[in-house]
């Protein structure tokens, strides 16, 4: 069993963080009191594996004593499994210029004259558990993006890549546009099997389709020029924390054409090292 604390600073980040560890497999609990780990954690270990993966929210709100958090903490780092403490901070300024931008309310307003003077007491407060914390993430400058991959690289061991699902799916123009689609590329261009009348009830997953459709040079200089754009721009939509991509490769009905184009595709994408998923939407429509 792994389980994760992330605590930090209000405003630091950690509500972010949450999400994106949710996105990688961990079952979330917001705000526990130090009080609850333990127990908490006492009952994922009996959970037939359901609560592999735990990350636990504890801030300034839910802090009574941080030495009852350091306690659990001994505690849980003798149970089997793994324990950590993530600590998300950002400069002052930041902090200030994110909770005026939210108009929301500091978790110690009510305590200080004013939100300067609450986000210097919570620094202040917290510092013991930064000294604890087994990693530290500073948010003042990293985007959105950054720290996705930071996440995923410190939880997952694994690069930006990993974080980026890809779809790609065949379609018929004639039946619309995959409303779901990021990018759309047509092949209504390439010759159509559908007038050999050897080929015409196949599909694109035929091998004598995909052979006839490959035949032309037209075909070969299109799958050359979509490889190198995809090849450019994968990595740089996982870099800005694109969880998902859709891709849609049309042909007039979808059986033929796009279905051969997107499965050769497809297998590109897989060899780059991304996740990707085939599908066809019209293929097995009547023409």
């Amino acid at each position: 069993m792994e389980i994760l604390i992330i605590s930090g600073l209000s405003g630091g980040g950690k509500s972010k963080t949450a999400s994106f560890l949710e996105d990688m497999g961990f079952y979330i609990v917001d705000n526990m009191p130090a009080s609850m780990i333990l127990k908490f954690a006492e009952f994922c270990a009996g959970g037939n594996g359901r609560y592999d993966r735990v990350a636990l929210v504890y801030d300034v709100r839910t802090a009574n004593s941080f030495t009852e958090l350091f306690d659990v903490l001994d505690k849980l780092k003798t149970m089997d499994g793994v324990c950590r403490m993530l600590f998300l901070e950002a400069d002052p300024e930041t902090i200030i210029k994110r909770y005026k931008e939210t108009r929301r309310r500091h978790p110690l307003s009510g305590r200080t004259a004013s939100l300067e003077e609450a986000v210097r007491t919570e620094r202040e407060m917290m510092a013991p558990v930064r000294q604890r914390a087994d990693y530290v993430i500073d948010t003042s400058k990293t985007s959105t993006a950054q720290l996705r991959a930071e996440l995923l690289h410190l939880f997952d061991g694994k690069d930006e890549k990993s974080g980026l699902a890809v779809s790609v799916t065949s379609f018929g123009f004639k039946y619309g546009l995959p409303m779901e689609a990021d990018l759309i590329f047509d092949v209504r261009f390439m010759p159509n099997p559908f007038y050999m009348e050897e080929l015409r009830h196949r599909t694109g997953l035929d091998q004598a389709v995909a052979d006839y459709v490959f035949s032309f040079p037209q075909t070969g200089n299109f799958m050359k020029r979509l490889e190198d754009l995809l090849a450019f721009t994968l990595p740089l939509y996982a870099e800005e924390g694109k969880t998902s991509l859709f891709i849609g490769v049309g042909c007039t009905g979808g059986h033929h054409r796009s279905v051969a184009v997107t499965h050769s595709l497809t297998e590109f994408i897989r060899s780059l090292g991304y996740q990707v998923k085939e599908s066809h939407r019209d293929m097995s429509r009547d023409s």
